[in-house]
């Protein structure tokens, strides 16, 4: 068998256009396979490997079959002879004899067919494998998908995979945002796309398809409990505190309740954006019990202001930044504060920190090398001794501020500090305040509810004590009325 292959290869090639199809198929196949197997042991991982590997050799391949007919038409149509005498000068009457089975070369034929079929649709599987791999998305257009990977390696998603949310489920889907993909690899080519990277995506997968496959709205979440630490811009790093009991709810028709009394069925919210950015909200519709919806109109705006887009409201309208997160400056050194990463006992290193990655650096590299020379250069003013003594926790929070702007800058796609707003809360952003807010009244002028213990109870804000709110009330306390409020606010918030 291998004898009559290789004679069938050896009669195929009958002119330099052939032999050069037969080398072609032949050499991707050999590099697919070596290429495959290393994968397979863990020997390569790199995406661009696997664009080689999935993309690149299996196109030759391809190329390859399709060069060696066109070799053989002009074969044919040089000498011009017929296809029956050129087979005959080129392969023996054993190899064309007829038989049961067919003639060999009929059957050589059919068998490297049936072969090339095999190897296609293995290639094909495997690069759909590779295609849905986080990896192949954060990497493979590294330039562009930069600021992406590096916040979704750093998510509360960052074991699902890209494709659940961006693709989806079902033949439409993958058809769908494979078309996508062209545009986008045409897009990165002739670097068409926009920087950064405009958002929201409205091509994105609907919540109800994507967020509730493991997020559902009935699960009733009752009430969580959340601190955050803020640390001062003084000499000891002082930590002050705030916590919020977040009133969660549920989004079950039954017992809508708390913040995600948004999502429940029955309790439809829509509203019309300005912006594209769903920042400028001009109205907001709530169902009521009797099937009709109440309107909020924002009396900032002018009713005839068109509308960009309306949309009726669901998880992404808050969770707006789920997976790919970019931090604010003051609350990623606050985070590595509280997760030990930086020291306190470095003196002002909260206030000298912010003031290094807020510069403005016309690269990374040189954002990361201003970092280093405006902490060691403060530290060496501040203290020549503590350069010697703290050298090791000086260089390590020197460190840990650089993978905060490396993180979260990346020059080359635009992306800067507050790039992209979240909508969660509303203590950086708009957020919350996008709809809750005075300005948005209905037809008799009353506004949509904004009291701040609406959805939380405060147990501290701002404070020495996380819970600081929860102690009776100090004789002559300043703004005691504020905290004898909200600690009864909170008791009576579980009688409901």
């Amino acid at each position: 068998m291998r004898q009559t292959i290789t004679n069938f290869l050896r009669g195929i090639a009958s002119n330099w256009i052939s032999k050069t199809g037969v080398l072609l198929v032949t050499t991707s196949f050999v590099m697919f396979s070596i290429f495959q197997l290393f994968t397979m042991l863990g020997l390569l991982t790199n995406a661009y490997i696997g664009l080689i590997t999935y993309l690149g050799f299996p196109s030759i391949f391809i190329l390859g079959l399709l060069i060696i007919p066109v070799g053989w038409w002009k074969y044919v149509h040089e000498t011009g002879r017929s296809t029956r005498e050129l087979l005959a000068e080129k392969f023996g009457p054993n190899e064309l004899a007829p038989n049961p089975f067919g003639a060999t070369l009929i059957r050589t034929i059919a068998i490297l067919t049936v072969l090339n079929v095999t190897i296609l649709g293995a290639a094909s599987v495997r690069m759909l494998h590779f295609m849905e791999s986080p990896e192949f998305c954060g990497t493979a257009c590294h330039s562009v998908m930069g600021p992406e990977w590096a916040t979704y390696q750093d998510s509360p998603h960052a074991h699902v995979k890209c494709v659940e949310c961006h693709v989806g489920e079902g033949m439409g889907a993958l058809i769908d945002s494979k078309i996508n993909g062209t545009w986008q690899m045409i897009s990165v080519t002739f670097k068409l796309y926009e920087r950064p990277i405009p958002a929201p995506v409205h091509q994105l997968r609907p919540a109800r398809e994507t967020c509730e496959k493991c997020h559902w709205p009935s699960k009733f979440h009752g009430t969580r409990l959340k601190t955050y630490t803020r640390y001062q811009m003084d000499q000891n790093n002082t930590p002050k505190y705030t916590t919020l009991n977040l009133k969660v709810g549920s989004g079950e028709s039954g017992q809508a309740s708390g913040i995600h009394w948004h999502i429940a069925s029955k309790n439809e919210v829509r509203y019309g954006a300005i912006d594209d950015r769903r920042e400028e909200i001009l109205w907001v519709e709530a169902k009521q019990p009797d099937g009709t919806f109440k309107r909020y109109d924002n009396r900032r705006y002018d009713p005839a202001t068109p509308v960009n887009e309306t949309r009726i409201l669901d998880c992404i309208d808050c969770h707006n930044r789920a997976t790919h997160i970019y931090e604010l400056p003051e609350k990623a050194i606050d985070r590595r504060f509280s997760e030990g990463l930086l020291q306190r006992d470095l003196p002002f290193l909260k206030r000298e920190a912010l003031a290094a990655i807020t510069r403005n650096y016309p690269d990374r590299n040189s954002g990361l090398e201003g970092i280093r020379n405006h902490l060691t250069g403060f530290f060496r003013q501040y203290s020549p001794m503590i350069i010697g003594e703290r050298l090791g926790a000086i260089d390590s929070a020197i460190t840990v501020v650089q993978n905060i702007y490396r993180r979260n800058i990346h020059p080359d796609m635009n992306v800067t500090w507050g790039s992209y707003p979240n909508h969660i809360g509303h203590e950086t952003d708009l957020g919350c305040f996008r709809c809750h807010n005075m300005d948005m009244v209905d037809t008799d002028g009353d506004n949509v509810v904004n009291e701040c213990t609406t959805c939380h109870s405060i147990l501290s804000f701002q404070q020495d004590e996380p819970f600081a709110y929860l102690f009776p009330v100090k004789p002559g306390e300043r703004e005691g009325d504020m905290h004898e409020y909200l600690l009864d606010e909170f008791l009576q918030s579980f009688k409901k």
